[in-house]
């Protein structure tokens, strides 16, 4: 008679866990149609590619959280058995699980405070690019830079555990402050009129940095309420040094992040049209030059 119910206790006990297994499996299944559902009906009703990844990533939020509060009641049915289960698991996810759990943390801090969004440039540790994707335990970026001159991607995509947001610099491209000072180093020979190429690369800067030296000066004025900042002179300017070979006229300027290049490549041109019709500048190079003593009239004997 023993046996008997004990035999009957287990075999209660283990369909009972079947029929967890089942229903936990099936509502996982319904959650996953439903969120695929969803997705398409985004993709073809939304054209623009930003607002379209920002639904999807918040379908699949909620989604997943409706998923695991509806499995846990599957499972747990009291207060108390939620409780002793995470009092138990806590402690050996804590230890075993210390990674993804900081991952998940980070992800969590970087849906809260913001620190980049999908589409920001961002430069973090050794890794710099624009954001494509944040997920929960890492976030990807389109590489720019490293053998690529100027910041065009390189074509690579990084992906970066969200953990390093807590342990890297962190650097935001896109907030704040939108611009970055640009500095392109001219060097002329030291016979040149130095003066005059100061004030035709003057005059260049001027002509293709105006405007984004206005709206610098705009976007400083809203920043300079959140942050301790000295306002700086935000017009290009020219700076002169003494090098080997010849006078450095420095041009320092403000520009878009994302312009850097263009900028540099639309000033350049201007610089080498410009010292084409100047016969008084020329470009200084490394060089070499001899001297020669003149003949020495022989001594008479």
């Amino acid at each position: 008679m023993e046996n008997n119910l004990q035999w009957l206790y287990k075999f209660f006990t283990y369909s009972s866990i079947q029929v967890k297994f089942i229903s936990s499996f099936l509502a996982l299944i319904i959650f996953i149609i439903i969120r695929r559902v969803i997705v398409s009906i985004i993709f073809k009703n939304i054209n623009d590619s930003l607002l379209r990844y920002r639904w999807q990533k918040t379908t699949t939020y909620i989604i997943f959280i409706l998923a695991t509060i509806t499995i846990g009641r599957v499972w747990f049915k009291g207060i108390e058995s939620i409780a002793t289960y995470l009092g138990l698991l806590s402690a050996g996810i804590a230890i075993a699980l210390r990674d993804p759990i900081t991952n998940i943390t980070a992800w969590m801090f970087i849906l809260w405070r913001s620190p980049f969004t999908v589409g920001d440039r961002i430069e973090i540790g050794e890794n710099a690019g624009d954001v494509i994707d944040v997920n929960f335990f890492k976030f990807s970026i389109m590489e720019i830079g490293k053998w690529i001159d100027g910041e065009s991607n390189t074509g690579r995509v990084i992906h970066i555990p969200n953990g390093k947001v807590f342990t890297d610099n962190l650097a935001n491209y896109g907030k704040g402050f939108k611009y970055i000072w640009n500095e392109l180093p001219v060097l002329i020979t030291f016979e040149s009129d130095w003066k005059k190429a100061k004030k035709i690369l003057k005059d260049l800067s001027m002509q293709h940095t105006t405007h984004v030296s206005k709206a610098a000066a705009k976007k400083f004025q809203e920043v300079s309420k959140l942050f301790m900042m000295h306002q700086p002179n935000f017009d290009p300017e020219v700076y002169t040094s003494v090098e080997d070979s010849g006078v450095k006229l420095t041009i320092r300027y403000l520009c878009n992040p994302r312009k850097r290049r263009a900028s540099s490549q639309a000033i350049w041109e201007g610089v080498l049209d410009a010292f084409e019709k100047e016969k008084t500048i020329e470009f200084a190079y490394p060089t070499i030059r001899y001297y020669e003593e003149p003949n020495q009239p022989s001594q008479p004997s």
